[in-house]
């Protein structure tokens, strides 16, 4: 097992505790409990399955341009990424393991359960931000995807910045929705914290951009 799987792995356990200390703390709270167990069609679902898929293509992303460079910046920044975001998914797919709901439900429209966040309407995010091909906001084509499994050096690190960059931003607007919506609040934690983590990595990866002669692709 790479040292990925096993943080995987790790996750889902924690996962699983947290969850359940979680579900144990809605039942008492207040006004912003919410139900103990959330249901297939809540916030909570929507966003562990949609955060799920578009946390995976980012692992993904991640090892294709680690085996296509040699530039220990974008190598780090690229494990940075897969072993975070392969622990994310984790904690996510244990939670839906806990509610006792499926992980990908056939007849949902991804990001379907954001219609009620403030700003955030559905049909924005399903169609008009998603790019011709791309199933969410910020997630790159298959054509994108081969594209950047064929290139190497130099070429395959601005291909990578630009697409995760772009990547980031649409994981953003949707761990938003999920601070506003979600009710669960060690789900809403770990919302708070993609929202936070992933602007910082933005932030550096337009930097590294630039210091290759490159900008953000819009």
């Amino acid at each position: 097992m790479t040292r990925t799987h096993w943080a995987s792995v790790t996750a889902v356990v924690l996962a699983l505790l947290f969850a359940g200390a979680a579900t144990v703390a809605s039942a008492g709270d207040g006004e912003r409990s919410g139900p103990a167990t959330p249901s297939t069609t809540s916030a909570e679902a929507g966003f562990a399955r949609d955060m799920s898929v578009h946390h995976q293509q980012a692992v993904e992303m991640s090892f294709i341009v680690r085996d296509r460079t040699k530039d220990e910046a974008v190598r780090s920044l690229a494990y940075d990424i897969a072993n975070t975001q392969a622990n994310q998914r984790g904690m996510m797919q244990g939670w839906l393991d806990l509610w006792g709901l499926p992980k990908v439900e056939a007849d949902a429209e991804p990001m379907a359960w954001m219609a009620g966040a403030a700003g955030d309407g559905h049909a924005g995010h399903s169609a008009a931000e998603a790019g011709e091909g791309a199933l969410m906001p910020g997630m790159a084509t298959k054509a994108q995807l081969e594209r950047l499994g064929k290139l190497s050096g130099r070429a395959a690190e601005i291909e990578y910045l630009q697409l995760m960059i772009v990547h980031h931003n649409g994981g953003v607007a949707m761990a938003r929705g999920c601070v506003e919506l979600c009710t669960v609040e060690t789900e809403r934690d770990l919302a708070r914290g993609m929202v936070t983590g992933q602007r910082s990595e933005v932030e550096l990866m337009v930097g590294m951009l630039a210091k290759r002669g490159a900008q953000v692709r819009t």
